[in-house]
């Protein structure tokens, strides 16, 4: 009878350590801090401008038109990581009741801002002149720019992109042995911790390296499409896959949109 006892006790802890396994295992569904943290803000650009021109992340005439649109940011090194902080989405707000609404502003990740405020180890944010404005009461956001550097909180947020799935892009220069790619919209958390591609005609998933900004490339070849595309993003390593999403006959400087994105 005690002899039972015992190998039932010792049952329930070996299950407890394995479901203990388990659950430890599972990947992290959400941004890792949820808390508001203290940085410094200024603006560039036209007042009510969008703010950006292409920037380091790469993705060039992206940042002028909606989603992107006005919700573009440059960072410190501190938050760009050398360009692995690309697409990342932030929600920055200011302080001073006296000008600053109780709303924060949803900013996008698409530059870095290396130098003068940016420097020194700072956490800073460097908006579009339309994005700082919409940190103000109604009415004030000239006076809140006319304040030059300010004083903000912030934290990360999911993001989101309505309607719109993952894309690629296929970067100029690409060939069958160098290819090169950039992820758009993509939601959640935003940014790529690494990126592999498969051809169709093999099993193997290959790893990308991370060159500059947003843009991973390969070098092997002769590479032969279709290839699927699977990316792990940095801050939470949520994984997914694109079957095939770059055809056969792909050229250089087209985007491909899948038919999946985080939120859908």
């Amino acid at each position: 009878m005690e002899g039972r006892r015992r190998f039932a006790q010792l049952l329930i802890l070996c299950f407890s350590l394995l479901m203990l396994v388990v659950v430890s295992a599972q990947p992290l569904h959400h941004l890792p801090n949820p808390h508001w943290f203290p940085a410094t803000a200024t603006w560039y650009g036209e007042p009510d401008g969008d703010g950006s021109d292409g920037g380091a992340c790469g993705y060039g005439s992206l940042v002028d038109v909606k989603p992107l649109r006005a919700r573009v940011g440059a960072v410190s090194p501190v938050l760009f990581k050398g360009g692995e902080g690309c697409g990342a989405c932030y929600k920055v707000k200011c302080l001073d009741k006296s000008i600053c609404s109780r709303r924060a502003v949803t900013v996008i990740i698409t530059d870095e801002c290396p130098g003068g405020y940016c420097s020194g180890g700072r956490t800073h944010f460097d908006l579009s002149g339309a994005a700082f404005g919409r940190m103000a009461v109604a009415g004030y956001s000239n006076g809140l720019r006319n304040r030059g550097e300010i004083s903000v909180i912030f934290r990360r947020t999911p993001c989101k992109y309505p309607g719109k799935n993952i894309a690629f892009r296929v970067n100029e220069g690409s060939t069958d042995y160098w290819l090169s790619l950039l992820v758009e919209f993509e939601d959640g958390d935003g940014d790529v911790g690494s990126m592999h591609i498969r051809e169709a005609s093999s099993s193997e998933w290959m790893e990308m390296k991370h060159v500059w900004g947003a843009t991973w490339c390969i070098i092997r070849g002769p590479l032969r499409g279709p290839f699927s595309v699977k990316l792990t993003t940095l801050s939470t390593a949520r994984t997914l896959s694109a079957r095939d999403v770059i055809p056969r006959n792909w050229s250089p400087k087209a985007t491909y949109t899948s038919r999946l994105n985080f939120f859908t």
